[in-house]
């Protein structure tokens, strides 16, 4: 930021006695964390980095250290939203199809369920609207997310792996959806969800999937 150094930031930040003195990694994290849950809140015109500050106990200067602007910093919101998993530290399900696809579904809304409305707000335009760098980083994201759950029920290795995404991509339509019906309208369960989806997932695999990989 011109001007000003993220020392001299910090050591005004340290100042007060309510704020603690966090490494760069920390700070930064829980400044994401403070936009996740404003984002979610209220439309992306109605959040306001002075706020964002005050509620994250910092410097407003260092949000934008940080992040840049406020779009920049709804930028990495949405990347966050939409990261998956690290593959290390996931374990394949295993087991009969149903098994799989029961906790692939699990592990799927385990993914939406643990920012709840700032995920619909982000895979439903609700942001900045039709913004390209958005939309690529939610195409990039379903593209991966197909990739994984096609590797969690083992046919990722399909030399019709690229039409076998591409029907998974259709299906994460309707896993965005009943994201939405559950958690921001309400009207459906997560349990209900869960059927729902995985009944449609394992229609794919012993029914679609196999008109196409053969």
């Amino acid at each position: 930021m011109p001007g000003h150094s993220e020392t001299s930031i910090l050591n005004a930040e340290s100042d007060s006695p309510a704020r603690r003195r966090l490494d760069p990694d920390e700070r930064r994290a829980q400044i994401l964390a403070c936009a996740i849950a404003m984002f979610g809140e209220r439309p992306y015109a109605a959040v306001s980095t002075a706020e964002l500050a005050q509620r994250a106990g910092v410097a407003r200067g260092l949000i934008n250290h940080y992040f840049g602007n406020k779009r920049d910093l709804y930028l990495a919101v949405v990347r966050r939203m939409v990261t998956l998993p690290k593959p290390g530290n996931m374990v394949a399900p295993t087991g009969t199809d149903a098994e799989r696809v029961h906790a692939s579904v699990s592990w799927l809304l385990d993914v939406i369920g643990e920012h709840g409305s700032t995920w619909v707000k982000v895979i439903g335009h609700e942001g900045i609207g039709d913004d390209p760098q958005v939309q690529r980083i939610l195409d990039d994201a379903d593209d991966a997310a197909a990739e994984r759950l096609l590797e969690m029920v083992g046919l990722n290795r399909s030399e019709h792996s690229a039409e076998l995404r591409a029907m998974v991509r259709v299906y994460g339509g309707l896993v965005k959806t009943a994201g939405r019906e559950w958690i921001t309208r309400g009207a459906l369960t997560r349990e209900q969800v869960q059927i729902l989806l995985s009944d449609m997932l394992l229609t794919l695999i012993s029914t679609s999937f196999p008109k196409i990989d053969r």
